[in-house]
């Protein structure tokens, strides 16, 4: 289960980050939002604040759960990947961007922003992105 965070600024801008090309995954070379892995025992809401400080240094308050979604990836008819997605609308309420070892690249995107990296970004993290009405 993959748990992350829409986080917005307060000029409504979206926070995206892209992983170090080491970091091998499904994700890798994509901009997608803040989020990781869920820890056994672990809340929601406590694992999306953990996570986003894990890999941004921010702190942020979860505002609207936002609707859950899966990717399932077959290769050979074995299916190399189940992940469900939870994810919220955020806002952050401090600390100071600076992305971790793992995230290579962090940055506040507009909506003009978001559009114009579209190519860029993860195809699970363009629908995210339409789930919670950042784009149409």
């Amino acid at each position: 289960m993959a748990v992350g965070a829409v986080i917005k600024d307060r000029r409504g801008r979206i926070l995206l980050v892209r992983h170090v090309p080491e970091y091998k995954s499904f994700w890798s070379g994509k901009w997608i939002c803040p989020g990781g892995r869920l820890k056994l025992g672990e809340s929601i809401e406590d694992g999306i604040l953990r996570e986003v400080a894990e890999e941004t240094h921010l702190h942020i308050k979860l505002t609207r759960p936002l609707i859950p979604f899966e990717r399932i990836v077959k290769e050979n008819d074995e299916t190399k990947l189940h992940v469900i997605y939870i994810d919220y609308l955020a806002e952050v309420v401090g600390g100071e961007l600076k992305p971790d070892d793992d995230v290579g690249e962090a940055l506040w995107a507009s909506k003009e922003d978001i559009l114009r990296l579209w190519d860029e970004l993860h195809e699970d993290t363009k629908k995210l992105l339409k789930i919670a009405g950042v784009v149409d």
